[in-house]
């Protein structure tokens, strides 16, 4: 209750088909204007005994133009914030005026606006101390209230509809919190919800939806909305982020603004006209001006936007540029405004990481507004695309492992060399256990960085470990370039010295460094050797080589180059004559693949039929995608669980 207190001070100190729903993402000029000679509805002040309170409440209340008594309406009950009372939204937006333009243009369904005093106590005034204990536990209270009191208040006195699908639930602020709160929780009285620029009074998304299946049968439609530069806007964006992950269909309508009746009123004129109609799921991406700053981006930078649909609105300065483009896999032309900015939205993009670059005036340079990242040979900018079904390598709330950067003089190669490594939760106070070993190897471009950053190797681990998936293990992601052996795009190519330097730094370098410096088990069982396109080539050289050493290889999106019989056909000469003996050693030799539009697809396909020629055991899993980093994750979190036991 404290932070909840501490936190909304700190902002509040600072500051029947797809036509039947609204046409335009932004409000139109007037829009909030009072319009002569139109129908108008009424506002009225109402007083129901509360029996939670123990005292007679008042609230307010709107019928809409030419209102019948003979005539049921639905309800929509609309609720204020922590410093206000039940006319809160009368003084800062006057909603009868939006309410009755909407009805002008036939935008809007007849309906009853009941706006109550979300504060149940009997000294419910929005005066002194509005942060006090006792007055915030009172918007808590107030949902007894609403659903005791209020809403059989209004259903007797009032000719509505009293089915849930007539009934929608929003506020602002504190109130956005409670209409969360209140009208998820109550799925059986509401089938509208919404809430504007909730305050952190919102309870956390698991406990507003323990059950997403269920809400997304009940629910007509959940607004969320908030202004860009609102301090509370974490709130809103961490309730989007679990109805994403969940697939719960939802507006997540963002706008510039801050915590005011602005963003407010647009809320209110935006949801209203959803309401009480045949809405169509499918068209809730397009609502919204802005989108979510990338997880991707440098602190407090607000380009790259992802957007609902997941385009991308790039933005950047450069005053002298002729021609500014970015490059992330399709080239997109910018269009600059006389502010020096240069913009654009790119098509949608599919989910996980992408690497891109800034093209400016023809030279690529990594944008200031992005973390950087070593792949493609260089560093290069990266942009993470939200992924629903990517909650395995989310940050959750489990005990932690940690990355480590460990240097190393090699006397294989008489240079000092660098491997991360991921030390499971608990290895640094479980100093009896001895700990099996993945060796983890990247793709070509890229070095030990990857798996530890764009991978997100420690963030599949924790959580698979937390749910009792994947033993606790250590992974090595070391460093697969060979320096001037040659390698992919070098001018050696990526032959037979490459791997065997490989082979020769993974056995006599990394794996005794290894087993000298941690508390690892040193036996084949407790070995593990993976890689991804190039490192998945890798493995197999290496690992097939020495199947005495490893228990499990994991191929990643590779295979034998099906046009290199230099470099293939001594590995399946080899692999014929060891053939029981690979089947014999090693317990599991997954490969796994994206879909067809993987660049590697035809490669795993030819060397798997070679495999079966030579009855060498395998196990196969594809995973839909391209020779992409959302692919090899899931690799991770599919093979991890498998090793090791």
């Amino acid at each position: 209750m404290k932070k909840i207190l501490l936190l909304l001070m700190a902002v509040l100190a600072s500051s029947h088909l797809t036509f039947s729903q609204p046409s335009d993402k932004e409000m139109p000029k007037g829009f909030d204007q009072v319009r002569s000679g139109i129908p108008t509805g009424k506002i009225d002040t109402i007083q129901y005994e509360s029996k939670t309170v123990g005292t007679t409440r008042k609230a307010l209340i709107y019928t809409p133009p030419g209102y019948q008594k003979k005539k049921k309406y639905p309800v929509f009950y609309l609720l204020h914030g922590i410093g206000g009372d039940e006319k809160e939204w009368l003084r800062g937006a006057n909603p009868q005026v939006i309410l009755d333009n909407l009805y002008a243009e036939k935008k809007l369904e007849p309906m009853i606006v009941v706006m109550p005093n979300g504060r149940a106590m009997k000294d419910d005034r929005a005066v002194g101390n509005v942060f006090d204990k006792e007055k915030v536990e009172a918007f808590a209270t107030f949902e007894k209230d609403l659903l005791n009191d209020l809403i059989p208040y209004i259903e007797k006195n009032y000719r509505v509809l009293t089915d849930r699908e007539h009934r929608a639930i929003a506020g602002l602020s504190m109130g956005g919190g409670q209409s969360l709160n209140f009208g998820l929780g109550n799925l059986s009285k509401f089938a509208w919800v919404a809430g504007f620029s909730s305050a952190p009074n919102t309870k956390q998304p698991e406990e507003l939806l323990p059950n997403p299946e269920e809400a997304k049968k009940q629910l007509k439609l959940l607004f969320i909305s908030c202004g860009d530069n609102d301090n509370l806007i974490s709130v809103s964006k961490r309730t989007h982020d679990y109805l994403f992950e969940n697939k719960v269909p939802h507006i997540y309508y963002i706008e510039p603004g801050v915590h005011d009746f602005k963003v407010w009123k647009n809320g209110l004129y935006m949801f209203s006209q959803f309401l009480f109609k045949p809405v169509d799921v499918s068209s809730f991406s397009r609502y919204t001006l802005l989108g979510s700053p990338a997880s991707t981006n440098v602190r407090s930078a607000k380009y790259p936007q992802i957007l609902p649909d997941n385009r991308v609105v790039f933005r950047v300065k450069a005053v002298d540029a002729q021609k500014v483009q970015i490059d992330l896999g399709k080239k997109y032309d910018m269009v600059k405004d006389t502010s020096g900015f240069w913009t654009v939205t790119t098509d949608s993009i599919s989910r996980g990481f992408h690497y891109y670059s800034l093209l400016i005036d023809g030279v690529a340079v990594v944008d200031p507004a992005s973390e950087t990242f070593y792949g493609m040979g260089r560093m290069a900018s990266g942009i993470e695309i939200p992924y629903a079904e990517g909650g395995y390598y989310a940050l959750k709330n489990v005990p932690h492992g940690d990355i480590r950067t460990k240097r190393y003089y090699s006397t294989v190669t008489n240079s000092w060399r660098r491997f991360n490594i991921y030390t499971p939760p608990g290895y640094d106070a479980n100093r009896a256990e001895k700990y099996p070993v993945l060796y983890l190897l990247h793709g070509g471009g890229e070095d030990e960085r990857g798996w530890a950053t764009q991978g997100k190797t420690d963030l599949i681990l924790d959580n698979l470990i937390a749910d009792k998936k994947a033993r606790p293990m250590l992974i090595v992601m070391l460093d697969g370039n060979m320096g001037g052996m040659g390698g992919m795009g070098g001018p050696a190519g990526f032959n037979e010295n490459v791997l065997r330097a490989f082979e020769n730094e993974l056995k006599g370098a990394v794996i005794p460094f290894v087993e000298s410096n941690y508390r690892v088990a040193a036996d084949a069982k407790s070995r593990a050797l993976a890689g991804l396109s190039m490192g998945g080539l890798q493995t197999l050289y290496a690992g097939i080589k020495n199947m005495e050493l490893f228990s499990s290889l994991g191929v990643f999106s590779s295979g034998w180059f099906a046009n290199n019989p230099t470099l293939s056909d001594p590995q399946y000469a080899f692999m014929k004559e060891n053939a029981s003996n690979i089947n014999t050693n090693l317990k599991h030799l997954w490969i796994s693949m994206g879909g067809k539009e993987d660049i590697a697809h035809e490669n795993c396909r030819v060397m798997m039929k070679k495999f079966d020629e030579l009855g060498i055991k395998y196990q196969y899993s594809e995973y839909a995608g391209g020779h992409t980093w959302p692919v090899w994750r899931h690799d991770l979190f599919e093979f991890a669980q498998l090793i090791f036991k």
